[in-house]
């Protein structure tokens, strides 16, 4: 049994799923308490075992082979699966754990949740890391359930599609707003639904998608606006429109927040567009380790806490 484990020395496995999390051997190594030259002797080892380089220099990081990518998945999981099986349930210490824990989240939700989480972590985990990764998709599944990501932070507009194994608890609700430069040419006191289509847009999809709620809304009245600029980020756009005649629909707290920093004027959107739900999602078969459950209970804290980012622009 197990003949092709026999090559290998498990611990090397360790190395590899790090090195293909963070696709950089300085940053594996840090994450492993071990030297760069550990890691990279460790890496020749596994790579005269499996045959096979793994992983090859681009640029300045390290990018995985085909073989490096169909073996990812079966030993993320092997190695969450050893983790649960040897940890003691009864004995994670936030006060001195070095566990990093892996978000996928937009720039917008990292800007929410960031600031209140890491303040109570250098409080309580001061040893504990924090990675944020821009996510490609708002569930994120496969890196979930994988392990490769421990929390996915997504909006949920109430009609996505459940999928076996996911789980989640809500963080925050928000709605819509204008926002356009002040002193705009055109709109004055009042935002109508002819002046709103008569301008043009800047539209953010962080997830790559051809539109965004916004614009399925509008389609279902047979309405198309006119987006001149569309972005995966919504940090930048409210700069963007700042600085030209464009208008941006956007969630309320960020709007807030930003025009305190720079000439904006909000308006109430001039049609009905659903409220967001902030949502934290995770895969059921990490929900039962004790760090996992504790990580919960600081982001639900993070996010409900009445003088964070979250909750400010109320």
């Amino acid at each position: 049994m197990h003949d092709g484990l026999r090559r290998i020395d498990l611990n090397l496995l360790l190395v590899f799923d790090a090195l293909f999390r963070l696709r950089s051997v300085v940053s594996a190594a840090e994450e492993l308490s071990i030297s760069a030259s550990a890691c990279s002797h460790a890496l020749a080892r596994l790579r005269g075992a499996l045959g096979d380089e793994l992983f090859v220099r681009h640029g300045s990081g390290m990018q995985p082979t085909a073989r490096a990518e169909q073996m990812a998945p079966g030993v993320g999981a092997a190695l969450q699966s050893l983790t649960g099986s040897l940890s003691d349930f009864g004995r994670f210490v936030p006060s001195t754990s070095s566990q990093t824990f892996v978000f996928a989240a937009t720039d917008f939700t990292a800007f929410a949740l960031l600031p209140s989480l890491i303040a109570a972590l250098e409080r309580n985990a001061p040893r504990m890391r924090v990675r944020m990764i821009y996510s490609t998709h708002r569930e994120s599944l496969d890196d979930l359930a994988s392990g490769r990501i421990q929390f996915a932070l997504g909006f949920s507009h109430g009609d996505e599609s459940r999928e076996t194994g996911l789980e989640s608890f809500d963080g925050f609700a928000d709605d819509y707003v204008v926002a356009v430069r002040k002193g705009h040419p055109r709109i004055r006191k009042k935002l109508s639904l002819a002046q709103y289509l008569a301008e043009r847009h800047v539209v953010v999809t962080p997830w790559n998608t051809e539109g965004s709620v916004i614009d399925g809304v509008l389609l279902k009245s047979g309405l198309v606006r006119d987006v001149a600029v569309q972005l995966p980020s919504v940090m930048t756009a409210p700069f963007i429109v700042a600085n030209s005649q464009l208008l941006i629909t956007l969630p309320r707290r960020v709007a807030l927040l930003l025009a305190d920093a720079i000439p904006l004027a909000i308006y109430p959107a001039p049609f009905d567009i659903p409220r967001y739900l902030l949502k934290v999602y995770f895969h059921r078969r990490h929900s039962n380790s004790p760090a996992h459950r504790w990580m919960r209970e600081q982001l639900l804290s993070a996010l409900s806490m009445p003088g964070s980012h979250a909750h400010e622009a109320l």
